[in-house]
């Protein structure tokens, strides 16, 4: 990964870092302005006018002049810190080049994640898998079982470290010698459950522990809902493998189908109370697992789309809209960031982000380490 300098950094993570500003708002913030250093330079009437809450444009301005004790600067130097303190220790920003593609394109998309691990593997296609945190032996064992298959076929298993089959699912891969993804629902520093520290450490050395949430964040109730859009974000669908009527999983398939991923579900026994939300989710529509070729079979067309292929023709090649023909005449020969492409484009960072992930598809473009590339195809005369 392309190190970032603290200078970059910073004005995301003061604009994260503001009391009192809800993700909605600090994306209404990007719309209005383009870019955090511009949010930062705005005068308090300007951010007021964007209804943001009294506090939160306080100690902007407090951090805009360099006042003394002021809130934000405390926590940029804490999150700093954490990111300069190893080399497997990222902070990624809305904008910058290893920011995961399909999570620009759900509602709210974070404006950072914290990262310890392996930042690239985000853009790899993934399958999220979640269930029960008490599950009975054999779902434990199918999860184990399932994720190890379809990491050899060549799906990136992610999950939400929680104990039972999030744990499993985890384990299934990493046994097989290959990464996977937790996304968590505490700060990066605080491993939970604490009985997952040992998998959390193998996870971060073979793939990668992520989250939106600050550092020191503990675990809340309401963060783990939050967490679970960001499990089906990254992902190209969800596969459920046991879970209750009255369960998290089951929030983490209704963000999927919002967010046009695919919804996987493993039958069971009728005895079994944790089988019943994937019963639920059947009869609503998800599909029926019974072997992972099931979901290879499905996701086949998303895994074999121009990104994934050297091979290209005029005839396959979607058409252009404007927006995207833009970008690409704006990009030239060489790698640019998304910063760049605002300022030749003038178009909005939520616009060009939604154009780019469309792009990355269709194989116009790639998104490497350095940032945005056009892809140029080959002609015979």
């Amino acid at each position: 990964m392309e190190p970032q300098g603290n200078e970059e950094l910073g004005p995301w993570l003061a604009l994260f870092c503001a009391p009192k500003l809800s993700l909605l708002r600090a994306h209404q913030l990007l719309q209005c302005f383009h870019t955090p250093v511009n949010v930062l330079a705005a005068s308090a009437e300007q951010l007021i006018s964007c209804r943001i809450n009294p506090e939160a444009v306080r100690a902007i301005v407090a951090y805009r002049e360099q006042q003394p004790n002021n809130v934000i600067h405390e926590r940029v130097v804490e999150a700093l810190a954490w990111h300069n303190a190893a080399p497997d220790q990222h902070i990624i920003h809305y904008t910058h080049a290893c920011y995961p593609v399909v999570l620009r394109e759900i509602a709210q998309p974070p404006l950072l994640l914290f990262v310890a691990g392996h930042p690239e593997l985000l853009n790899k296609s993934q399958l999220a898998m979640v269930g029960s945190r008490s599950p009975s032996f054999d779902g434990k064992q199918l999860a184990s079982q399932f994720a190890a298959e379809l990491s050899r076929s060549g799906l990136l298993i992610t999950s939400g470290l929680a104990a039972g089959i999030d744990g499993a699912s985890h384990a299934g891969a990493l046994a097989e010698g290959l990464p996977t993804v937790a996304v968590m629902a505490t700060g990066i520093d605080q491993i939970y459950p604490k009985q997952h520290r040992a998998l959390a450490n193998q996870i971060r050395q073979q793939g990668a522990l992520v989250t939106e949430f600050a550092l020191g964040q503990a675990p809340r109730a309401q963060n783990f809902p939050r967490r679970n859009r960001i499990i089906s974000g990254l992902s190209l669908g969800v596969l459920v493998v046991e879970a209750a009527i009255k369960s998290g999983s089951l929030i983490t398939a209704r963000f999927a189908l919002e967010q046009n991923r695919e919804v996987f579900a493993i039958p069971g026994s009728t005895h079994n109370p944790v089988a019943r939300g994937c019963h639920r989710l059947i009869r609503d529509g998800a599909k029926l697992v019974e072997t992972t070729q099931d979901i290879i079979e499905e996701l086949s067309l998303q895994l074999t789309l121009p990104l994934f292929s050297n091979e290209s023709s005029e005839e396959s090649t979607a058409p252009m809209d404007s927006t995207q023909q833009l970008i690409l005449d704006k990009m030239g020969f060489d790698t640019v960031s998304i910063d760049m492409l605002v300022e030749r484009t003038q178009l909005l960072v939520t616009e060009l982000s939604s154009a780019l992930a469309q792009l990355t598809l269709l194989g116009q473009v790639e998104n490497t380490d350095r940032g945005f590339v056009r892809i140029f195809m080959a002609t015979h005369d």
